[in-house]
């Protein structure tokens, strides 16, 4: 990991239509992007550091927290049609404006408050040169090859002919989700190449209690509830 030069990258922009300011909202008493600059510090000086966002308050909240805010995310960065990529690339290009080069993005995304330093350091491990991301996933817990049903014309249910119809759980095949909470991505595959047609993805499994990833105000009560419960220790 030392011969890596590597930008670790928090995206909180002000709008959040579900939970109102989200990111700064406290979490059983912490800021929720707290959690992803204190897993970050663990690993990162934080001149590599980089929380990327649009709002004043969210700036106040990281600033008073100790971390520079480096510069303030543009409008057309902030908005719905904007792109985590397009984030990214923008934060890749203000970096290299001032001479400095990372060759990999280690996105941390707010909204996925539970991770350890293990788990980074598990999914920067096994990140090589020639991928494009190393993606943390969990197992998918609707796998579209089992039990997969298709209504016919007469109104009734009968197993899809489709990507599989398998009766036994144990015969389908394994599949995975994105869990949204770690990216490690190659700097030149990100400028080069969409991120959803990347090829070369390699998976990081985490388990489902390290999962949450909080998008409504039920996920975040089951987040609150797991802490609360220290169900989830740091």
């Amino acid at each position: 990991m030392n011969s890596r030069k590597i930008l670790c990258v928090i995206p909180a922009r002000g709008g959040s239509k579900g939970i109102p300011y989200k990111n700064i909202k406290k979490l059983n008493g912490k800021p929720l992007i707290v959690y992803s600059i204190d897993i970050a510090r663990q690993i990162f000086n934080d001149e590599d550091i980089c929380v990327t966002t649009d709002d004043q308050q969210i700036i106040d909240v990281v600033e008073n927290y100790g971390l520079h805010v480096p510069y303030v995310r543009p409008y057309f960065l902030a908005t719905d049609q904007a792109t985590t990529q397009d984030v990214l690339r923008h934060a890749l290009d203000f970096y290299e404006q001032k001479g400095l080069f990372y060759n990999i993005i280690l996105l941390l995304q707010p909204t996925s408050p539970f991770r350890l330093k293990r788990h980074l350091d598990e999914a920067i491990n096994l990140y090589m040169n020639d991928c494009d991301m190393v993606v943390s996933v969990k197992e998918a817990s609707a796998n579209p090859y089992y039990n997969l049903f298709e209504e016919e014309d007469s109104g009734y249910l009968h197993i899809s002919k489709g990507k599989g119809n398998y009766t036994r759980r144990q015969d389908a095949p394994t599949v995975w989700e994105f869990n949204g909470s770690i990216y490690v991505i190659n700097s030149k595959s990100l400028k080069t190449s969409i991120i959803s047609d990347f090829p070369r993805k390699i998976k990081y499994p985490m388990e489902n209690i390290y999962s949450i990833d909080i998008d409504v105000p039920l996920d975040w009560t089951i987040a609150e509830e797991l802490l609360q419960k220290k169900m989830v220790v740091f």
